[in-house]
């Protein structure tokens, strides 16, 4: 059991590269989660550091979850790859999959834990 994420600011939206990713250490009721931010314009998607198939990082490293043409999110461990958008698997071992999704919002600039 995972337990809720810590209601929290992450970072500044302009501190995300667009297309951009980044990586984050949290703290929940059950200890340390990583999980990681996908921005792509105004949106930004966050998802558990955690690939379905293998339960291995998807980071090849740090703060890179993105293919080569920065277009989907690709696991380093089997090149599997995910729509950014909604994290379901469209190429790999793991297709038709997903990642597990984590609320955040964008409110005065910041990216923050939702909920």
């Amino acid at each position: 059991m995972t337990g809720p994420l810590t209601q929290q600011r992450l970072c500044r939206l302009d501190d995300l590269a667009d297309p951009g990713t980044r990586g984050f250490t949290l703290q929940t009721q059950f200890g340390l989660r990583d999980i990681f931010l996908v921005r792509r314009g105004t949106a930004v998607y966050a998802y558990v550091n955690h690939c379905p198939h293998t339960g291995s990082p998807l980071d090849w490293q740090p703060d890179q979850f993105l293919n080569l043409d920065r277009t989907l999110i690709q696991c380093a461990t089997h090149l599997a790859l995910f729509r950014i958008d909604d994290g379901h698997c469209v190429a790999g071992p793991c297709t038709g999959q997903s990642l597990t999704p984590v609320a955040v919002c964008v409110v005065e600039g910041w990216v923050s834990m939702a909920g």
